[in-house]
């Protein structure tokens, strides 16, 4: 049994949020699954089934820096390990639609962060959603506060589709197979370019006729 968190603030007022990505993740993985949202641990929360494994998805109904106060009451209620939960929450410091996963390690000064490391410790995996950086420290209240320009709005869905796509493999404990379904839907390959055709092979120089003459024919040739 595994826990997914997204990370967000509640409300309709914040739902388009940059900051709330990790709530727009598990909305669309809970969509896919036909999974209803329900009341408890002072949060959302929703079931789903990839093949043998259930995974219970959680959206903390206190704001960002509350977090962990969810995130620890739920895992405690199903007696769960650190290692069972993974957070899904904007990273500033990965451009738009990039995606990491992440083991364990500091919290950055991400605020959901910081919460869930006070409550369970810092043991948990990450999901990473790029949001991109608005250049200056000053301005990031602001930019993660701000909603997704309607510019990035196939950016996002692309990315939120991989995700999808990639949650069984996520599911199983395969980064790599979650991380290549992602890439499969935000940046997909390309047709290959047509080869170009050989160019012909040079035909070979035909010798020069004086060449081809014996010395008397060429002597004969210039009295012609």
């Amino acid at each position: 049994m595994q826990l997914w968190v997204g990370l967000g603030n509640p409300g309709a007022k914040y739902a388009g949020n940059r900051h709330n990505i990790g709530f727009m993740a598990l909305d669309r993985i809970a969509e896919d699954q036909g999974a209803p949202w329900r009341a408890k641990f002072q949060g959302q929360i929703a079931e789903a089934r990839f093949g043998s494994q259930k995974v219970w998805l959680l959206k903390p109904g206190t704001f960002m820096n509350l977090s962990g106060q969810s995130v620890g009451e739920a895992m405690r209620f199903h007696k769960l390990e650190p290692g069972d939960v993974t957070a899904f929450h904007d990273e500033l410091d990965l451009a738009p639609g990039r995606v990491k996963l992440k083991q364990g390690g500091g919290h950055a000064g991400h605020n959901g962060l910081r919460s869930i490391h006070q409550h369970i410790g810092p043991d948990y995996a990450r999901v990473r959603l790029g949001i991109g950086h608005p250049g200056h420290k000053d301005r990031v209240s602001g930019y993660v506060l701000s909603d997704f320009a309607k510019a990035e709005g196939e950016m996002l869905d692309d990315l939120l589709r991989g995700i999808v796509d990639g949650a069984p493999k996520l599911a199983a404990g395969d980064g790599s197979g979650f991380m290549n379904a992602v890439a499969l839907r935000t940046a997909p390959q390309r047709p290959a370019a047509l080869k170009p055709e050989a160019p012909p092979e040079p035909k070979a120089a035909e010798p020069e006729p004086d060449r081809q003459l014996s010395p008397l024919q060429r002597l004969a040739a210039k009295f012609k």
